[in-house]
């Protein structure tokens, strides 16, 4: 019962449409019959003949009377035919407009569900669409949708936890480990194979401590609010991260050009948009060749700044490269040396900042890597 009583989507639309042209039949009849002059012509009675007139006269009169019959019937069917064709085309422009008009309106809550499900985002699944109306498909559609987003915001949040408590629960027993180790070195005279062991879970332990962190990193680029929002020179960032890996390009000989113009800043979190500069000038020298080069440029736009870290090395497959935004992938299969985040930091950053990534495999060997950032709202300050 309450189903039926409950007016359905699909209720709505037939009787809308059977009004409106049921309005379209009523007028295109009425403008038939205004068209066609309201009544058919009449033609007068013959008279009868005379007495003294002829046959054949009586006759000529019955065909004359017959030709003038035959004549009006056919101005009015005409007159009938040509006011049935426009009043035809007119009730069907009409009736289309109407149609349009009226369907616009009842679909305009899908309208408004679509509008605002397209702004619901990985950072915004506390929204809700909560349509009011009446009990039909379009208020189920909408009360499922934010059924879906409540799961989906309980699943995210689940899982932005999980990757943080792991990652804290996990730092206690590697500092324990590290301090035995520290321990055992610390012995008089310890074993040249304790030492030695040692240094090698030091190298391990500290690759373990990194994963950890850029699974820190990468949990809060993708799921993570940006309540430390400011403004960012991103030339800046480049010194401090290019200072920080000097010894090593100095090892390998790379040589560097860097053409990065004053106010390159773009507006977003300072932490983890070094984490995004130093990730991929460390990928920029960790996989480049002895001897080779670097090439960091910058560009500034009224809507944008642009970042450009280009590498030289081997000639590389577009279609591997392509694959670097994902966790854990390596050119070449790789394990050796790399936690395999590097670049997918760099791609979840990007997006959290509502910027965009490409990576580009050179003709001539080596890598292409273009960062674009929104401009920052404001002057940085220095």
């Amino acid at each position: 019962m309450t189903r039926l009583r409950s007016r359905t989507v699909g209720l709505r639309f037939t009787i809308l449409y059977a009004v409106v042209f049921l309005l379209s039949g009523i007028g295109l009849l009425g403008l038939t019959f205004l068209l066609s002059g309201g009544s058919l012509s009449s033609v007068e009675p013959a008279p009868n003949p005379s007495a003294q007139g002829s046959l054949a006269v009586a006759q000529q009169r019955i065909r004359e009377l017959e030709d003038q019959l035959a004549a009006a019937t056919g101005q009015q069917s005409r007159q009938l035919l040509a006011g049935s064709l426009a009043a035809l085309i007119v009730m069907a422009v009409v009736s289309l407009l109407l149609g349009r008009m009226l369907a616009q309106r009842v679909l305009r809550p899908l309208r408004l569900i679509t509008s605002a499900t397209r702004h619901v985002s990985a950072d915004s699944l506390d929204r809700r669409l909560a349509v009011t109306g009446p009990a039909d498909e379009v208020k189920d559609l909408a009360d499922t949708i934010d059924e879906l987003l409540e799961r989906l915001e309980a699943s995210f949040a689940a899982q932005r936890r999980f990757v943080a408590n792991a990652s804290h629960e996990l730092r206690t027993p590697l500092a324990t480990m590290r301090a035995s180790l520290d321990v055992a070195v610390a012995k008089p005279d310890p074993a040249a194979s304790t030492v030695a062991l040692a240094d090698r879970l030091r190298t391990q332990l500290d690759r373990v401590d990194h994963l950890l962190d850029g699974f820190l990193v990468l949990a809060r680029a993708q799921h993570g609010a940006l309540a430390d929002a400011a403004p960012v020179d991103l030339g800046d960032l480049i010194s401090v991260a290019l200072r920080e890996r000097s010894t090593d390009m100095r090892t390998k000989g790379l040589s560097l050009t860097v053409d990065v113009p004053a106010g390159t800043a773009t507006q977003g979190s300072p932490a983890l948009l070094a984490r995004l500069v130093g990730n991929v000038v460390d990928n920029a020298v960790t996989h480049n060749e002895n001897g080779g080069w670097i090439r960091i440029t910058g560009s500034v736009g009224e809507e944008e700044v642009v970042l450009v870290v280009e590498t030289g090395g081997e000639v590389l497959d577009q279609r591997e490269v392509d694959r670097l935004t994902q966790p854990f992938e390596r050119l070449g299969g790789e394990r050796v040396g790399s936690s395999g985040l590097g670049l997918s930091i760099v791609a979840a950053v990007v997006a959290a900042h509502s910027g965009r990534l490409a990576l580009l495999a050179l003709p001539e060997g080596g890598l292409r890597v273009s960062i674009t950032l929104p401009v920052a709202k404001m002057p940085v300050m220095v």
